[in-house]
């Protein structure tokens, strides 16, 4: 069974974000293990924070990040500069993983402000859902429903069509 985190920074505070989330981990529930995990964001009290604060916020959430990853789970860092999949090559991509070593999955969703350099080096995989910019509420919704889909994917059932 594949065993599937999503760690992500910040919380789901709109209720219709928050009821979509957990249908999605309720669905895929019963394909494989999947929780979410959520890491305070680190917080930035400057109005126009330069980069070398937003770089020492990033590497502290990222600090918490790495702690938190399980051993031989395969990490994907969701970034704009990542590698787009269509669901049957995410499915294809998840499959051939678990066939080949482990069939654990740590999916990251950054800050606001993205990702740790550390932990995008520490990543097997840099996924981009698109080249648009979503809210992280939804490319929370967006993922889990896209590891539904790969699920049902290799499951073979009639949700992808």
């Amino acid at each position: 069974m594949l065993n599937i985190e999503i760690l992500c920074v910040g919380k789901v505070n709109a209720d219709y974000f928050a009821a979509g989330c957990a249908e999605y981990v309720k669905r895929a529930g019963g394909l494989a293990s999947v929780r979410v995990t959520e890491l305070p964001e680190e917080p930035i009290r400057e109005k126009n924070a330069g980069e070398a604060i937003i770089r020492r916020a990033l590497e502290k959430e990222g600090e918490a990040m790495l702690a938190r990853l399980r051993r031989g789970s395969r990490v994907v860092a969701l970034c704009i500069e990542g590698k787009q999949f269509s669901s049957e090559e995410l499915a294809d991509w998840m499959q051939s993983s678990a066939v080949t070593g482990s069939g654990d999955f740590t999916f990251i969703i950054g800050s606001s402000h993205g990702i740790a350099p550390a932990v995008k080096q520490r990543a097997e995989l840099k996924l981009s859902m698109s080249k648009m910019t979503f809210p992280h509420q939804l490319a929370r919704l967006m993922l889990l429903e896209q590891i539904y889909r790969a699920l049902s994917i290799l499951a073979g059932s009639k949700y992808h069509k």
